[in-house]
């Protein structure tokens, strides 16, 4: 477990909860890293052969542990996710995501509903070439796509398996946010230059909000 939030008023009851359980680690960065690089130094300090991620808002169903990893080792996958539905801060339905299968990084670059929440990963598919960038949002999607650019599948469970929080005060709700670090992902990450950074930028912009619409 990573703590990364400059606030630590929640970090004393946490630790007092969880102390007796020896299967979890708590992780103080001294000072805010981000997102992606403490997601990196969380699996750089992993010992187990498959990683998981969880945000503090969304939450796991009780079995997707189980029936993620029986799915993965029975097709002998990498890499998986999962489908799932989306809530409000005051637990409503609000929408839902359907997994697919994506063999080619093409597949994902106008539109990634790739929940993080939902993905079960075998460590060894990361290195210092693959892995978490340093940006506010969309961290997740520049990994998405460096796995798939390698070749690797992402194999897809048509289950909801996750319940992914949308709030309003969280980084991923800023579109502001969004579009800076979207911008970078295609230019600084994939490599495209300006204007081909601006098509698939205004593509995932116009794909987000027709989602927003239809949910």
């Amino acid at each position: 477990m990573i703590y990364d939030d400059e606030d630590k008023s929640d970090l004393k009851h946490l630790t007092e909860q969880y102390s007796s359980n020896k299967k979890i680690k708590f992780i103080i960065n001294e000072k805010n890293i981000g997102a992606g690089f403490s997601r990196n130094k969380g699996v750089e300090l992993a010992k187990g052969n498959y990683l998981c991620f969880l945000d503090a808002d969304d939450i796991w169903e009780k079995n997707k542990l189980e029936t993620q990893l029986r799915f993965m080792k029975n097709i002998e996958s990498s890499i998986s996710h999962t489908s799932y539905k989306i809530i409000n801060e005051k637990d409503d339905l609000i929408g839902s995501r359907k997994a697919k299968n994506f063999f080619n990084f093409r597949e994902i670059i106008k539109s990634c509903d790739i929940g993080l929440s939902s993905v079960m990963l075998k460590k060894e598919i990361l290195n210092s070439d693959i892995q978490f960038p340093n940006l506010k949002t969309k961290e997740d999607f520049v990994l998405w796509l460096k796995i798939l650019k390698k070749g690797i599948k992402i194999s897809a469970i048509d289950q909801n398996l996750l319940l992914w929080r949308k709030t309003k005060n969280s980084l991923s709700g800023s579109t502001l946010r969004k579009l800076i670090d979207g911008f970078k992902v295609y230019n600084n990450y994939m490599g495209f230059n300006f204007f081909v950074s601006t098509y698939y930028l205004i593509c995932l912009s116009l794909n987000y909000l027709i989602k927003r619409i239809n949910d």
